[in-house]
């Protein structure tokens, strides 16, 4: 398993308010985790290095309190939220901030995700692209609900309004998510300063040229700083290089 992650405040924002990590397990396991503070409300990026920093910090706490790996992912999620929800009440100039969070277990075999917000995951092969999560955003259930085309949606005046966030209250809403996946295979996680920018077709071109890991991902964030820069741009790219006939790596 290959993974490299990247951040970028992009060419209009004075702060990064988005974080992320990679967190391997083993050779053919490995957590990866985006957050991107709410740009709306105090202290976004308070909001998303806690919750970066939860999961790195008691990651292995989990795994060892868990059986399955959507406990895992659940419970991290749900405890990084009161963690910083308690910390926002206990501090004035933290109060509302909030944070979204797209939490990934990559095996040789499966993924596993957690997600609340508009960051996102997908799945890319050579030839396709596969948006697995759902952002939760005013945009999106309008779309879903037949009131507006996903093309209105793009220019949308309301477009960046989150319903659902990491750290606003003391309960949140996680849809958690399972998938399979092959060797040869991309899994994409990032904020929407990236999403927003570059569409998926420059995805699929740029994740299958034959270059490193980290050529990829510094080629999506320079187009997506081309295409404005106006948000945070952060992804993390992950590649299975398992032989998953044999359980060894190639």
């Amino acid at each position: 398993m290959k993974a490299f992650f990247q951040t970028d405040q992009g060419k209009v924002r004075s702060l990064n308010e988005d974080s992320g990590a990679v967190i391997p397990i083993s050779a053919s396991d490995v957590f990866a985790v985006v957050a991107d503070g709410m740009g709306g409300h105090k202290a976004g990026d308070v909001a998303s290095q806690m919750a970066v920093n939860y999961v790195k910090e008691h990651l292995d706490t989990y795994i060892n309190d868990h059986e399955d790996t959507k406990g895992i992912i659940h419970s991290l999620i749900e405890d990084a939220n009161q963690d910083i929800f308690t910390y926002a009440q206990d501090h004035p100039d933290c109060y509302g901030m909030g944070t979204t969070i797209v939490l990934l277990r990559a095996t040789e075999d499966e993924i596993h995700i957690g997600h609340v917000g508009d960051s996102r995951c997908y799945k890319v092969t050579q030839n396709s692209i596969e948006q697995l999560t759902d952002d939760h955003t005013l945009v999106n259930e309008l779309v879903k609900s037949g009131q507006i085309t996903s093309e209105e949606a793009e220019y949308h005046p309301r477009k960046h309004v989150v319903l659902r966030a990491l750290g606003t209250d003391p309960k949140v809403e996680i849809d958690n998510l399972k998938y399979t996946w092959e060797k040869g295979e991309y899994i994409l996680l990032c904020s929407d300063g990236l999403s927003n920018k570059v569409t998926a077709e420059s995805f699929v071109k740029v994740i299958n040229q034959d270059v490193s890991l980290e050529d990829k991902v510094a080629r999506l964030i320079t187009m997506a700083n081309e295409a404005g820069g106006e948000d945070n741009i952060t992804l993390i790219l992950v590649y299975n290089d398992v032989e998953t006939e044999e359980g060894a790596l190639t």
